[in-house]
């Protein structure tokens, strides 16, 4: 009987050490009230994309132990950075929007909560920006179940699949975490009551445009308007504005030597600013409508004085404009433009 009073004393020792340790040691908020509460916050988005800040961080991340039931892919934004239009940080958290929304409508049951998309914003959440490590923005990066330090850089997605925007996102996150997202599902470019409007608008207004087509009262029957996109086009094509375009170059540069100056002229064949093109194509564009002008209207004027005059005034300008092409171009490249003249002339 004594033994079984011992034998009774120990087995009570040892069930309040093993509750005292399970309650030390277990986490307050279980697996499930945390996958919960995070579909609890998705579901007050109108995108699906979670606003963390260092205590959710803390509590869906650092104090959940591993492995997790749930991913989570965290977008890093900055408010005082949407101003610099390189980094395209509104544009990116659009595009992870879209991603977070289509990833939403094709999964349901258990796949919907195995990866929650949330966003962490600099000014809020400063804190976490340093456990994270990330120091350049734009950045993305999923923290797997198994992800145990949030310094871990291995599931940061590449600057490189940026360029893609929402698709390359969705690839990133189904080479990952082996889940389906499906398809971009991208809003309209008009929504139903916009195009009912403009529908209503051209019924309404076809009457009036065809009886101004018989009449020949258009903008396209207009011979100013053709005039004019001529002219611009002569500039678009002789300023080299599709270069400037494809490549992407400047206006201007800040001047190393003094910040304060700003390059219009860069000195190399390697490189043309949007202000050289520009200049060019105006003297061109100069020299272009004196021909025009020279050739289409002068030759009606029948005063010959005043034809001889405007002739002389076309020939002058026309020769300082090439002259400023010329040089600036021998200034620019460092080749020279010799004139050739007939064997009989020298």
């Amino acid at each position: 009987m004594a033994i079984d009073k011992k034998l009774l004393s120990l087995l009570l020792l040892v069930s309040s050490l093993s509750s005292i340790a399970s309650a030390s040691f277990s986490d307050p908020d279980s697996d499930s009230d945390l996958t919960n509460e995070l579909a609890s916050l998705r579901s007050n988005s109108e995108s699906g994309v979670i606003h963390l800040d260092d205590h959710g961080i803390s509590k869906f991340l650092i104090s959940s132990p591993t492995p997790r039931p749930y991913s989570i892919l965290v977008f890093f934004d900055a408010t005082q950075l949407h101003s610099k239009t390189e980094l395209r940080l509104q544009e990116l958290r659009r595009e992870f929007g879209l991603v977070s929304a289509t990833f939403l409508a094709n999964n349901n049951g258990s796949d919907l909560n195995k990866l929650f998309f949330c966003e962490i914003e600099f000014s809020r959440s400063q804190s976490s920006f340093q456990r994270f490590g990330v120091n350049a923005l734009p950045h993305i990066r999923l923290v797997t179940a198994s992800t145990a330090k949030l310094s871990d850089e291995s599931g940061q997605m590449d600057q490189s699949d940026f360029a893609r925007l929402a698709e390359s996102m969705a690839e990133f996150v189904e080479q990952r975490t082996k889940l389906t997202v499906g398809p971009i599902q991208r809003p309209p470019f008009l929504s139903k009551a916009q195009i009912s409007v403009i529908v209503a608008m051209i019924v309404i207004a076809t009457p009036f445009v065809i009886k101004r087509i018989l009449r020949g009262e258009t903008l396209l029957h207009d011979h100013r308007l053709w005039l004019s996109g001529a002219i611009f086009i002569y500039f678009f094509s002789v300023a080299g504005t599709m270069h400037n375009i494809i490549r992407k170059m400047p206006m201007f540069l800040q001047d190393r030597n003094d910040p304060n100056k700003l390059v219009f002229f860069y000195q190399g064949s390697g490189m043309q600013l949007g202000a050289e093109g520009f200049a060019v194509g105006f003297l061109y564009t100069v020299v272009g409508l004196l021909l025009a002008f020279v050739t289409n209207v002068l030759v009606r004027v029948r005063n010959l004085n005043v034809q001889r005059l405007v002739m002389l005034v076309a020939l002058v300008v026309s020769s300082w404009a090439v002259k400023q092409v010329v040089y600036l171009d021998n200034w620019k490249t460092g080749y020279g433009i010799h004139p050739y003249w007939p064997s009989s002339w020298q």
